[in-house]
């Protein structure tokens, strides 16, 4: 049951380590929907949040570090059952580090960018407003939203899966596992829509999937430390 434990406790403090931050982002600086404001209007009122905005960020990116040792971890206990978990554990992990590396943007770029637009001139704003629209469409869409979101939710579906085949978990786990990867996929169209204006997008399927999903990790780590995988 050691390892279990290990696995839950890595779950819980990892879901806990974002939840925070992500809430503390949502309450000085409007996060996510800052992201759909002008440019200027993003680095101005970035810059006056200050050093503590910045390193909310910076624990944003980097308390859910533990769930990379909780990946490697179930992984392994699974891996001889499933042929398709170490798939699983490749993507979980690729997934989380391009979503960190993503996320520090905001910590070592963007305040940068930030401080050049409120004390630049108009030339510089303007540079300013194309670089923060590169870095912020590769690191932040590209990288972070797309290839992380993905590579996560397919992790979040196979690991499912496993679960249900071992039976590990009440039923109604399974289902959260699968609900909250379909409606986390849904998040997609907004970054498509951020080079095809034309196509629908759903709104607050980044919000509620996360969440679900957040909510399905905290399940998982507190069932984890009741159950023995064998």
């Amino acid at each position: 049951m050691k390892t279990e434990k290990t696995i839950g406790i890595l779950l819980i403090v990892g879901a806990i380590g974002v939840l925070v931050p992500y809430t503390i982002l949502t309450i000085i600086f409007d996060y996510p929907n800052i992201l759909r404001q002008e440019t200027g209007i993003i680095l101005t009122k970035f810059h006056d949040g200050g050093n503590s905005l910045i390193w909310t960020w910076w624990a944003f990116a980097l308390l859910g570090l533990p769930f990379l040792g909780a990946y490697v971890l179930i992984g392994q206990k699974l891996e001889k059952e499933f042929y398709f978990v170490r798939w699983a554990t490749t993507l979980g992990v690729i997934g989380l580090l391009v979503q960190m590396i993503g996320l520090l943007r905001w910590t070592f770029v963007v305040p940068v960018l930030a401080n050049d637009f409120v004390s630049g001139n108009e030339v510089t704003r303007e540079a300013v407003k194309v670089a923060f629209q590169v870095i912020h469409q590769y690191g932040g869409v590209v990288l972070g939203e797309h290839i992380g979101q993905l590579f996560t939710i397919a992790w979040t579906i196979m690991m499912t899966s496993a679960f249900a085949r071992l039976k590990l978990f009440p039923k109604w786990t399974i289902w959260l596992g699968y609900i909250a990867s379909f409606i986390y996929l849904l998040a997609q169209t907004e970054l498509f829509a951020t080079v095809m204006p034309a196509i629908t997008v759903i709104d607050l399927a980044g919000f509620v999937g996360s969440t679900l999903w957040i909510i399905w990790l905290l399940v998982i780590g507190a069932k984890m430390l009741r159950t023995k995988i064998d």
